[in-house]
């Protein structure tokens, strides 16, 4: 039989630095950069605008685990950021700022971006969530790749944490969807027969010089082009430690339901992209507040329900991986606002205050600025 994989977890986020008086967004300090490098070392990075810090925890073993790194790091980053008045913030969109006003990064890599992507790059204000589990067999990863697809509406629902853009409200729960799907190589990943074929197609474009690597392949799941690991990108930033550490927990448990399937000679049913698109445009629009379409039954079902399946789809998994209590904090996401939600909320209660909506929009950030800081 074949050896079960470890199913190992490297989380990665994307914050937002914020002047953390006005809310205003800010630019990342050279010996800011440079304290969190001393610091945190190769857990830290600059990203593509200079308003932005990446980090990434270390191979954890499990969620727990995990957790305690991005804890760490979520605390250091705040702490330094606080030394040069600054805040980190933790959510997809800035509610306010303006993409016009930010500056790149000068490094070889997001220069290149720049000039290749044009005005497209230039409006990636935006901030995301990824998750990496450990899934040493190539044809394994491809082969839950193209069933884990179904899950990835399910996910950007639940994160969605972007309703803002320059001030306004959007009427989407996800905005940074709609701004980084301009973007080429994003969205829903094609299915692919084997680990072969995708390779090959891979090929086909690093022949040409369009890419030079699979990285610059940015689908909302992929194979990673640096670790044995399946690497999903569809999340928004969350706000809150605890949101990230369910959000994770959910995706590793869900691969290692999939594998468990599999060893039974069982596959979840594969829908085609223009199906799944439409769920995912559900996520984008609504986030959790008016359900998904469940394929099988024939009917959308209100996300509570979705949630109770889910959790009982992967109890399994969760004993087994030892995060059965971050799963369980599935139901208090959906009972709850969402993190897009939640801002909505923030501003119109200041604005009934008699704030105005420029004061209300500062009171959002605030609010982030605070959240942040939770469950650390």
């Amino acid at each position: 039989m074949t050896r079960e994989p470890d199913f190992t977890l490297g989380i990665e986020e994307e914050y937002l630095l914020v002047d953390a008086a006005t809310g205003d967004l800010a630019e990342a300090p050279d010996a800011l950069m440079a304290a969190c490098a001393a610091e945190l070392d190769d857990q830290v990075s600059p990203e593509f605008l200079r308003c932005q810090i990446e980090v990434g925890t270390p191979v954890s073993a499990d969620i727990a685990e995990a957790r305690g790194h991005l804890a760490r790091l979520r605390g250091s980053i705040a702490r330094i950021a606080g030394e040069y008045g600054l805040a980190p913030i933790s959510a997809s969109c800035h509610p306010f700022a303006d993409w016009r006003d930010q500056h790149h990064t000068d490094k070889d890599r997001y220069n290149a971006l720049s000039r290749d992507m044009g005005g497209v790059a230039r409006r990636m204000l935006i901030s995301g969530m990824h998750v990496h589990v450990g899934l040493p067999d190539p044809a394994m990863r491809i082969d839950i790749m193209n069933q884990l697809g179904y899950f990835l509406p399910h996910l950007l629902a639940l994160s969605a944490s972007s309703p803002f853009w320059q001030g306004e409200d959007t009427g989407l729960a996800s905005y940074r969807s709609t701004v980084f799907g301009n973007m080429p190589r994003t969205g829903l990943p094609p299915h692919f027969a084997s680990w072969s074929e995708y390779e090959r197609s891979v090929k086909a474009l690093t022949d040409l010089g369009i890419i030079e690597d699979a990285s610059k392949i940015w689908w909302d799941l992929r194979p990673s082009a640096r670790f044995p690991t399946l690497e999903t990108r569809i999340c928004d930033a969350a706000p809150r430690l605890s949101q990230t550490v369910t959000l994770a927990a959910l995706i590793q448990a869900t691969i290692r339901m999939l594998w468990r399937l599999s060893r039974s000679n069982i596959r979840w049913r594969q829908y085609d992209n223009f199906l799944l698109g439409e769920n995912r445009w559900r996520a984008i629009r609504y986030g959790t507040a008016e359900g998904l379409i469940d394929f099988g039954a024939g009917r959308i079902e209100p996300f509570t329900d979705l949630a109770e399946d889910w959790i009982a789809l992967i109890s399994e998994d969760g004993d087994a991986l030892g995060s059965q209590a971050a799963i369980a904090q599935l139901r208090d996401l959906v009972r709850h606002e969402n993190a897009a939600q939640r801002q909505r909320t923030v501003l119109s209660g200041a604005l009934a205050a008699g704030a105005s909506r420029d004061e209300a929009l500062r009171a959002v950030v605030h609010y982030l600025i605070e959240e942040f800081r939770k469950d650390l």
